[in-house]
């Protein structure tokens, strides 16, 4: 695999959700009714594949799927959005994340309900340099962080740049992965857990490192700051930035945000891979965020490259 096989090859979560929309989101031992329900894919890697696949991206899977109805329903809406599973690894003891969503139609908040019962993640043993190689971008999470790390090493070794999507630093092994990834987007809440810092642009200054391309610490609704290297197109010279900078969201009419970070991320990935300058990749992570926001579900309202060139031209 000497050429670039892949733009986006991705490791970690993939999750069935169950989604319920209720009219507003119930006190303690109150009965709600459900307006509706649907089922779709989710998880931070497979949310992530499939907004890079649909802007144009050529993606791969290369973590755990089991033998087992959830595996499969992940594995068809993969395959459904152009993202080659061929490199899955099969894992008796594998499975997605199973998780129930409730909505609150009044907000377009929703609180999540997940239960895992197998291995979810990258393979300890799996992919080999020859697959990772074969990748313009790494994109991983924490889980199978084994997995993840060796991953990692390789990407690092062959300069590969490497997205990461990460919420939870409980395993002993988080540090050394943090410490590899150059392109750092993390949420605001994560990213003050991790540093003590109370603002989101002080935080970016603490997990800025030598080693990093970027860091990104994303706000929602009130944007991001961003901390880079790579020269602002507005500015002369080539030093690299010193403050965090803040690009705003765009506003949208919001019906339900699950899932809009994983996209950020896997929309970011698809635009480093295929070669968009900073800004632009912000530019494009943020709308095509928001505009997911505007649908229901982790997936369904992630927009396609045209759809996206659209909404961005009617922001000029």
């Amino acid at each position: 695999m000497n050429q670039k096989k892949w733009d986006v090859l991705a490791l970690g979560a993939t999750a069935v959700d169950d989604l319920l929309y209720v009219a507003s989101f119930p006190a303690a031992d109150c009965k709600t009714q459900v307006l509706s329900s649907t089922r779709q894919c989710g998880g931070l890697s497979a949310t992530a594949l499939v907004a890079a696949s649909r802007l144009g991206a050529r993606c791969a899977y290369a973590g755990a799927l089991g033998e087992n109805e959830l595996s499969e329903y992940v594995e068809s809406t993969l395959v459904r959005e152009g993202v080659d599973t061929n490199f899955a690894v099969r894992r008796e003891d594998a499975s997605p994340i199973h998780s129930t969503i409730i909505v609150d139609n009044a907000s377009g908040t929703r609180n999540i309900f997940s239960e895992s019962t197998g291995f979810c993640g990258a393979d300890e043993n799996w992919p080999d340099a020859e697959i990772i190689c074969a990748a313009r971008v790494l994109f991983v999470d924490h889980y199978g962080i084994e997995g993840t790390l060796s991953a990692a090493k390789i990407a690092h070794e062959n300069s590969i740049p490497i997205v990461a999507d990460i919420e939870r630093g409980k395993s002993p092994l988080f540090r050394e992965l943090l410490e590899l990834v150059d392109h750092l987007v993390i949420s605001q809440d994560f990213a003050a857990q991790l540093t003590g810092r109370s603002t989101p642009a002080e935080a970016a200054l603490a997990l800025w490192s030598e080693n990093r391309a970027v860091v990104i610490v994303t706000c929602g609704e009130n944007g991001c700051w961003v901390l880079a290297k790579e020269t602002d197109s507005k500015e002369s010279g080539s030093k690299e930035s010193e403050q965090p900078r803040w690009f705003p969201a765009f506003q949208v009419q919001v019906v339900d945000t699950t899932g809009c970070g994983d996209v950020f991320h896997g929309a970011y990935a698809s635009a480093l891979a295929q070669g968009f300058d900073l800004e632009n990749r912000i530019r494009i992570a943020a709308a095509a965020a928001a505009l997911k926001a505007t649908q229901p579900g982790g997936q369904k309202g992630i927009p396609t490259r045209e759809e996206l060139e659209l909404f961005l031209a009617s922001q000029v």
